[in-house]
């Protein structure tokens, strides 16, 4: 009988640690990270997170900016709900998102349509139609579209020609409205490019097939052109609706601060910027400012659910 010696059994290997200068690089390079990053973290604690956290708390005291903030509970909010001219500036705001935004997308797409076929200068078309949307939230602007719709003004004068004789929409508390919708349909380049670079996207071949088919140029466009963008129809809705709700600067310019006349203009920013600042009543505006955060993420919720009815991504339908 032969005996067989068993091999003593080897220790396993073990692997070797990550050599301390390797742990001191990358502790170096993400020491370099934080560092790169420390403005922004910081103008974020103290620019944005900060002054959120407080106006959160201020929604809930008495403050008028000169004495201690004192605890009032919800009485900012069931005041601001029975305020006739907090209705009043919802009720504008709301006019101006439902009129401005549409108009808005829709001019920018109808000229996106046409900037993407290939004709000569189209650089040079591309940055003309963009350039309102670089200047048109300027203060200087402002003053120039209030000149603009001023009595006896080019639109006044414009508009007696074909007839109508309402006078200069400044002044007029059922047209002035309109001139703050016209000023931002007119900074319609922004969402011009995103649609532009969402047309560049739809495949040529589509197009060709439906042509061969016999398919119109609506039908492609109701067809192929929407479907396709859908994604991006859906980004500039909810972009600009979140645009149109935050509103300031021009109706406060254009109606001289008054946001009149008759509180035409009233949109919220311009009553929440009066009872902050020109009224001390910093409870009550920083009660107005999370009420408007509330609706917005509200709406930009809806819009969220409705997208799985019409907005069709590519990744979904493979």
């Amino acid at each position: 009988m032969t005996l067989v010696k068993e091999a003593p059994a080897r220790p396993a290997k073990k692997r070797p640690a990550a050599p301390a200068a390797g742990r001191r690089g990358r502790r170096r390079e993400n020491l370099a990270g934080y560092l790169f990053m420390s403005p922004w973290i910081a103008g974020f604690l103290l620019l944005t997170a900060g002054p959120m956290i407080a106006s959160l708390y201020y929604a809930f005291t008495s403050y008028n900016l000169f004495t201690p903030p004192q605890w009032v509970g919800l009485d900012n909010f069931t005041t601001m709900f029975q305020d006739p001219r907090w209705q009043k500036s919802v009720e504008v705001t709301l006019k101006y998102v439902v009129v401005a935004t549409p108009l808005k997308l829709l001019l920018a797409l109808g000229v996106a349509l046409l900037l993407a076929q290939k004709r000569r200068g189209q650089g040079l078309y591309r940055a003309a139609f963009y350039m309102p949307s670089l200047i048109g939230a300027s203060v200087s602007v402002g003053f120039v579209w209030r000149a603009l719709f001023s009595d006896d003004a080019i639109v006044d004068r414009t508009q007696k020609i074909f007839g109508l004789d309402v006078g200069g929409w400044i002044g007029n508390p059922d047209y002035v409205i309109y001139a703050l919708v016209a000023l931002s349909i007119w900074q319609f380049g922004a969402p011009m490019v995103i649609f532009l670079a969402g047309l560049k996207q739809v495949p040529q071949e589509l197009y060709e097939a439906a042509e061969v088919d016999g398919a119109g140029p609506l039908r492609r466009f109701w067809n192929i052109t929407l479907p396709m963008i859908s994604p991006v129809l859906f980004f500039n809705v909810l972009l600009e609706s979140i645009h149109a709700f935050q509103v300031f600067g021009s109706a406060y310019v254009v109606s001289d601060t008054r946001c009149g006349p008759a509180d035409a203009t009233l949109v919220y920013t311009c009553y929440l910027y009066q009872k902050g600042f020109k009224e001390a009543q910093m409870g009550f505006a920083s009660a107005m400012a999370w009420t408007l955060v509330i609706a917005v993420a509200l709406v930009t919720a809806v819009l969220f659910w409705s997208q799985k009815k019409w907005v069709h991504y590519e990744e979904a339908a493979k």
